[in-house]
């Protein structure tokens, strides 16, 4: 049964379902009978069992040409095409590339490596250290630039002007014309120059910043002497070795960041003046189109204030403050501000300042001209201008919090226009001139679709209609719909129903959770959202339940912040009003549910297990986070202030409180080398554990950071499959 969408304006997306508030949705055909292994859950959900795509995909420079990698007669072929033609033509097959390769003479490649265009007739791409030129008008492979960046050098990024700036050692170096540089002399355990600073906060993901010419390289420095160092033991050494980080937990010490520009004209260096206090954080750095200026959100550390400032790139002074933004709880700069196509004078600003994250458009000095977008729905993307600066492009939500879809946005009226059409979730990518854009959608019911669009949202030709990679599978349904939260909120709900489902049975049910800030785990995309184990198990006879509650990402800025200094309080009032409803189904078991979560995720199972005993008969937590106090300062006191300031509420969500209250078979799992939920939370429950004589079940994975990845991944899911299995099934 499909939904019905009532579109009363650009950005209106009511669904009216069935008086059930089921949307039913088939993801596989239920008439085949192969069922999936768990290592093609695991291994292949994201290969051959996912819907095609076209590898590469991108515009060229000018026009409407576009090209991507195919595969043909089990060979990859770099294939070029025209937005409103079906035709494809070869411009580079991989033998061909090899051929080229070993005359030079060079290494082979056992694949094609990311090629960007140059122009419309010349492609680039890295191997190693060289950077070569491949010219498909004659067919001539030359080598461009060798770039003599070392083995080991981390976080390197190249510039306009082909300058490449890299880090060794914790100190930043650039390889201009041949000539190495080193920029820093202080690198060090302790002293660490041109890598992401803030454990990554704030839309952080990097620590070198070039100007728009190339001129100019900005750098992060971070101090971390003064923050705690915390040991990791490395058990695959004889003896076992420890290997200290630096940790800064709640309340501690901070780390402390300055925001270096090195100028390569001159040579020299210079640091910002970004003052006191010394622990605030430096977040989104931004330079001026003329390379003159750079701004830094800075960020106190209560992080409930933040100002835009303004620097002089030449000398590190503090211009101004352009503006402020305050908030009662927190506040939380994401994106960096974006200066309009060919307007100095203007840039973008995403803020969440009336409740929902939306486009402001301000002069350089500071002055707002207008809210560009405004409703009950969020940005999600931003994705620059046309080519004469006169509308922006985006992607936001919809009301619903479970779309993606793709809008313009005219700077002078504010007028936006949606450009996308078919229900789901939607990526797009724009040609040069912002004409013609490429849209990627998915949604429960389509598996993958790639069209070009034109300036008007008008589908101009479909470059793929992906078919049902599962059709061979025994898929069972997907059901998305809402149910109320204690005061009203809806909440979004998948249930993912085995193939064979009988309604007159009754099912046990595995439900799965995060439920933490910066996640959804539930969107109206192919297979809504779900990880293909959960298909897997319900082959084994579980329905699989998942629940966004208040506090997840993408409902506005009140729906998370209700659970501002209380963390893992509401939201196990709102999975609670889950089970409620599970219960009430006459094919659910409300005696076998049973409950598995990672991260913030395992700290809901392991909450829910002890604060809401006999509910769940049986739970897994990865990673969990046991005592907050435990964790680190950026994250945690934007969400629970500092250990002093809310001692109840560290109180109320430390789960050693609530050992002996367990009822049920609890499995921890935890990564010994983890270095975000350090091993120590788990560590600690099970001590609280022997200490009470409360019997747990304990596994681990020697090695693993804070997730188990790779072949090691299909352990980790028979191993929580079995665990089900054997106490709750």
């Amino acid at each position: 049964m499909q939904p019905v969408l009532l579109r009363d304006n650009p950005m209106t997306m009511r669904y009216t379902l069935t008086t059930l508030c089921f949307l039913f949705v088939l993801t596989g055909s239920q008439a085949q009978e192969k069922k999936l292994t768990l290592e093609e859950a695991v291994l292949k959900q994201r290969t051959t069992l996912a819907p095609k795509r076209l590898p590469q995909l991108q515009w060229l420079p000018t026009g409407a040409d576009f090209s991507y990698v195919d595969t043909r007669n089990n060979e990859e072929v770099l294939v070029r095409g025209h937005a409103l033609k079906s035709e494809r033509t070869e411009v580079l097959r991989l033998s061909g590339l090899n051929k080229l390769l070993a005359a030079v003479p060079s290494d082979t490649l056992p694949k094609l490596p990311l090629m960007k265009w140059r122009d419309n007739t010349t492609l680039t791409f890295e191997q190693g250290k060289k950077v070569w030129s491949y010219q498909t008008s004659s067919g001539v492979l030359s080598l461009k630039d060798s770039i003599t960046v070392p083995e080991g050098a981390e976080a390197s990024e190249r510039s306009q002007n082909g300058s490449v700036a890299y880090v060794e050692g914790n100190n930043v170096f650039m390889e201009k014309d041949h000539r190495r540089i080193q920029i820093t002399r202080d690198g060090s355990y302790e002293i660490v120059n041109g890598k992401s600073v803030h454990r990554e906060e704030f839309g952080i993901d990097k620590g070198l910043f070039w100007s728009p010419d190339g001129n100019k390289l900005a750098f992060y420095r971070m101090d971390q002497s003064m923050v705690t160092d915390y040991p990791l033991v490395n058990f695959s050494e004889k003896p076992a070795k420890q290997k200290a980080i630096k940790y800064p937990f709640a309340g501690d010490k901070s780390h402390q960041v300055t925001l270096g520009v090195y100028d390569l004209a001159s040579g020299n260096t210079i640091f910002l003046k970004t003052g006191e206090p010394a622990e605030q954080y430096l977040t989104n750095i931004a330079w001026s189109p003329d390379e003159k200026y750079i701004y830094i959100a800075v960020l106190n550390r209560e992080q409930n204030h933040m100002n835009l400032n303004q620097y002089d790139a030449s000398n590190g002074a503090f211009i101004k403050t352009l503006f402020e933004e305050h908030d009662n709880k927190y506040t939380e700069p994401l994106h960096p501000p974006v200066f309009v196509s060919g307007n100095a004078t203007q840039f973008i600003w995403q803020s969440r300042r009336d409740g929902w994250n939306h486009l402001y458009l301000y002069e350089h000095t500071g002055k707002l001209i207008r809210q560009l977008t405004k409703g009950e729905w969020e940005v999600s993307g931003f994705d620059g201008f046309d080519a004469k600066g006169k509308k922006a492009f985006f992607h936001a939500t919809g009301n619903t919090g479970i779309n993606r879809d793709f809008y313009s946005v005219e700077l002078a009226s504010g007028k936006v226009t949606r450009l996308t059409r078919e229900d789901g979730v939607h990526g797009c990518i724009a040609s040069a001139d912002k004409t013609l854009f490429i849209d990627t959608y998915s949604s429960p019911l389509t598996p993958r679709v790639i069209q070009v669009l034109d300036a008007g949202g008008k589908v101009l030709n479909v470059l793929l209609k992906a078919e049902n990679p599962l059709k061979e599978y025994a898929i069972g349904s997907t059901r998305l719909f809402t149910i109320k939260a204690e005061d009203g909120t809806p909440l979004w709900c998948r249930m993912i129903l085995p193939a064979a489902f009988d309604s007159t049975r009754r099912y046990p049910v595995i439900v799965y959770v995060y439920g933490g800030p910066h996640a959804q785990m539930i969107t109206n995309s192919w297979l809504a959202g779900a990880d293909l184990w959960f298909h897997y198990l319900t082959q084994q006879g579980y329905i699989v339940f998942t629940l966004d509650n208040r506090g997840s990402a993408w409902r506005g800025k009140a729906f998370e912040q209700q659970t501002y200094r209380r963390l893992g309080d509401l939201e196990m009032n709102d999975q609670i009003s889950g089970v409620n409803y599970l219960r009430k189904l006459p094919f659910v078991d409300g005696n076998r549910l049973g409950l598995n979560g990672w991260s913030f995720g395992g700290f809901m199972t392991t909450s829910l297990m002890t604060r809401f005993p006999g509910i769940f008969k049986a739970g897994v937590a990865g990673g969990p986070v046991i005592d907050w106090s435990h964790y680190e300062v950026m994250y945690t006191e934007r969400y629970m202030d500092t250990p002093e300031e809310n001692p109840g509420g560290y109180k109320l969500s430390n789960l050693t409180n609530y050992v002996d209250q367990l009822n049920g078979r609890l499995l921890l799992i935890h990564g010994t080398s983890d270095d975000v939920v350090v091993w120590q939370h788990s560590l600690m429950y099970l001590k609280k554990a022997i200490s009470k004589g409360v019997q747990l079940d304990y596994f681990v994975y020697p090695g693993h950071l804070h997730n188990v990845t790779g072949k090691d991944r299909v352990h980790l899911n028979d191993k929580i499959t079995r665990y089900f299995n054997d106490f709750l099934k």
